[in-house]
């Protein structure tokens, strides 16, 4: 079994997994606010937040928020995982 840097294969690959499969979580959260909420947005405004419609709402603001939010989620989880792997980088 190949070593890199001490970590094990088995290891790098475990690690490899949990970073792809947070990577597709991250893309498919990001395609469905960007292209689904598009797509429908006639049938979003029929529901009304705060006296906007939904559809106006999430191109305005919501999807920014969520765009925000997964760029927090995904730095948050990364560096949980980089630690769990033993692969974080060291501090200077």
């Amino acid at each position: 079994m190949k070593e890199l840097k001490g970590i094990s294969k088995e290891t790098l690959q475990a690690y490899w997994k949990a970073n792809v499969r947070l990577t597709t979580f991250t893309l498919i959260v990001w395609f469905v606010v960007t292209y689904v909420c598009a797509f429908f947005v006639r049938e979003l405004n029929t529901i009304v937040i705060f006296g906007f419609p939904f559809g106006y709402y999430m191109g305005a603001q919501g999807s920014l928020i969520v765009f925000v939010w997964l760029i927090f989620n995904y730095a948050f989880k990364m560096n949980a995982n980089d630690k769990k792997y033993g692969v974080e980088e060291e501090e200077e």
